[in-house]
């Protein structure tokens, strides 16, 4: 099971990957929206902001998001560290279950570029 700091350096991986990104996905990754990753195992919710092209975590608490961010994800840590990793694909992962996505109809289909 993937550690609370393993999480949180998928999550900067990730966010260094949409900085250095170009095309339709820099795109995608200059989204200013409140961001949610809850890792279900561990019980734990990163919150933050999607801005200027990266991920920013503010926080982390205890439990599911004390607020509802308009982009939600949630899923086990060690499928975090796999997603990041390029080890498991974002839509087998969603389309299993594994991986929840919540967001607007219009941020789905700006994220559907970075997934």
């Amino acid at each position: 099971m993937a550690t609370i700091e393993e999480c949180r350096a998928a999550l900067e991986k990730l966010s260094d990957n949409m900085q250095s990104a170009e095309g339709d996905v820099r795109t995608a990754a200059a989204l200013d929206r409140s961001v949610s990753c809850h890792i279900t195992d561990l019980d734990v919710t990163f919150v933050g902001r999607l801005t200027g092209g990266r991920i920013e975590v503010a926080d982390t608490v205890q439990g599911p998001p004390p607020q509802k961010a308009e982009i939600r994800l949630a899923m086990a840590g060690d499928d975090l560290v796999a997603l990041v990793g390029g080890e498991l694909h974002f839509a087998k992962a969603w389309g299993s279950g594994r991986v929840k996505l919540e967001a607007g109809l219009k941020d789905l289909l700006s994220l559907r570029k970075l997934l």
